[in-house]
């Protein structure tokens, strides 16, 4: 796909997707389990000839790129069997009860609905995970939405081909036509985001970008949805007891997250904070030198670098510790403090910056002085407890995931994960795009009262025929409902 999708051409993916809604979105779960796993099978089988296109396209390497094809298909999958056990429909029903106080209650079922067609603006630096076939498509699939994705202009061929594959898996399937769908031009995705059939939007990407985008979806005359992750810093915060412990672990493993596929990691940590007399530049140093060269992703992001990295070096206050392959930058916290906005810019790609704090006040407040983040990081010990309960809550204000003694780049994809946070991290706070609730974002919740059981979908009836897991009366079962 290297040609602007044509305004007919829109037009028929708008209209197939929203043809396509009713049946996608009314679909027991089992069935629609076994459309995705259907797709997550044809990933699998075209691997062989997808990862060499995405080798081309981004300058990633083959092992990499074929993590993230299994990383797409094995969260297809999870989506799959959470529709077969129901937890995704989140199901509750309370049965009629004449004797409730203060007043009778009705019988009550509450299930979560899909919103109708998605739109998701894919990713560059995961041209798998974060792409055509990335998180928010597989979320929103599982949900029961339909899908255009407005593809990445750093793969444009891989994009095209990715979607081909989906498609045809659908289409063998018996999924409806319309299911999923490919756009490309950046004009062309203002204009679906525009469109009153798109129902939600997903996107990750850059702040400008993500905020011209969300302005969009909120001031359309129907609002709607807009989930944008946009950009993270991801501090990572150091003891002195943890460097007495394990110093020279904590130096190269730093090393490693901020410089990891190129530094072009939306979780890489770009800020390390170290009390004042750590004794770790040597290390940290001599571990900056021992990192290979590596192409960036593409021309554009690498002049952003360039440009980034120029301005952060000019920045009073800011010291070069090393330079080459990947770049170390140094400074205290009274100085990033004086000069907080030039600072904490983020910068995308192998850089980061080492920030000496002197004593426990200084510590806090270098924590106070972040926005939203995706995620923080504390490498501390056992004798720091007191310390630990201290920051975790100013740590849990200002980010979505928060580790300790580890490094932020790298997320699970599980029940568990969050991979989300406050602004400017995210524009939606309270919903992840990695996970098994990722799919939460494109479903809203419908009661039905007293409706007769023949008219109720399956998942709500008295005999639960799809067998899912529900919430009756308060207590979770897979059994039938008296009424």
């Amino acid at each position: 796909m290297t040609q602007d999708t044509t305004p007919a051409e829109l037009e028929q993916a708008l209209a197939a997707a929203t043809a396509a809604a009713p049946a996608f979105g009314s679909s027991e779960p089992a069935v629609r389990a076994g459309w995705i796993r259907a797709v997550a099978d044809a990933l699998d089988a075209a691997s062989d000839e997808l990862v060499p296109i995405a080798m081309r396209e981004s300058s990633l390497p083959q092992a990499r790129l074929t993590g993230e094809v299994a990383r797409s298909t094995g969260q297809l999958r999870m989506f799959a069997d959470v529709l077969e056990e129901g937890s995704l429909l989140e199901v509750v029903i309370d049965t009629a009860d004449a004797q409730a106080k203060p007043v009778p209650r009705p019988d009550l079922r509450r299930i979560l609905v899909p919103l109708g067609p998605v739109l998701v603006f894919a990713a560059s630096n995961f041209p798998f995970a974060f792409s055509v076939c990335g998180g928010d498509t597989a979320s929103a699939l599982a949900a029961g939405c339909p899908v255009i994705v407005k593809a990445h202009p750093g793969h444009p061929e891989l994009s095209a081909r990715t979607a081909e594959v989906m498609i045809e898996a659908l289409k063998t399937a018996g999924a409806p036509d319309g299911t999923f769908g490919l756009i490309a031009g950046f004009d062309v995705g203002v204009t679906a985001l525009k469109d009153p059939r798109i129902t939600a939007a997903g996107f990750t990407g850059s702040v400008p970008a993500g905020k011209a985008l969300h302005e969009i979806a909120v001031t359309r005359p129907e609002p709607i949805p807009f989930y944008g992750e946009l950009g993270s810093l991801n501090p990572v915060f150091v003891t002195q007891a943890a460097i007495d412990a394990r110093g020279k672990d904590i130096a190269g493993g730093y090393v490693g997250s901020f410089t990891l596929g190129v530094g072009q990691f939306c979780t890489k940590p770009g800020l390390l904070f170290l009390p004042t007399g750590h004794s770790l530049q040597d290390q940290l140093v001599e571990a900056v030198g021992g990192v290979a060269e590596a192409p960036m992703l593409n021309d554009r992001i690498k002049d952003g670098f360039s440009s980034g990295l120029d301005r952060l070096e000019k920045v009073d206050g800011l010291r070069v510790w090393s330079t080459g392959a990947a770049t170390l930058l140094q400074t205290t916290v009274t100085e990033l403090l004086a000069r907080r906005d030039e600072i904490l810019e983020e910068c995308f790609g192998p850089v980061s910056i080492v920030v000496e704090y002197d004593g426990i006040a200084e510590l806090k407040a270098a924590v106070e002085a972040f926005e939203g983040n995706l995620t923080a990081t504390l490498h501390a010990e056992d004798e720091d407890a007191d310390l630990a309960r201290e920051l975790l809550p100013q740590l849990t204000a200002r980010a979505g995931r928060v580790l300790w003694n580890g490094w932020p780049t790298g997320v699970a994809v599980s029940w568990a994960q969050h991979h989300g946070g406050p602004f400017p991290s995210t524009v939606g706070s309270i919903h992840t795009s990695v996970g098994v609730t990722a799919a939460r974002r494109f479903q809203r919740p419908v009661a039905y009262q007293d409706t007769p059981d023949a008219v109720l979908p399956d998942v709500l009836k008295d005999s639960n025929p799809a067998g899912i897991s529900r919430r009756v009366n308060g207590t979770v079962t897979t059994g039938e409902v008296s009424r």
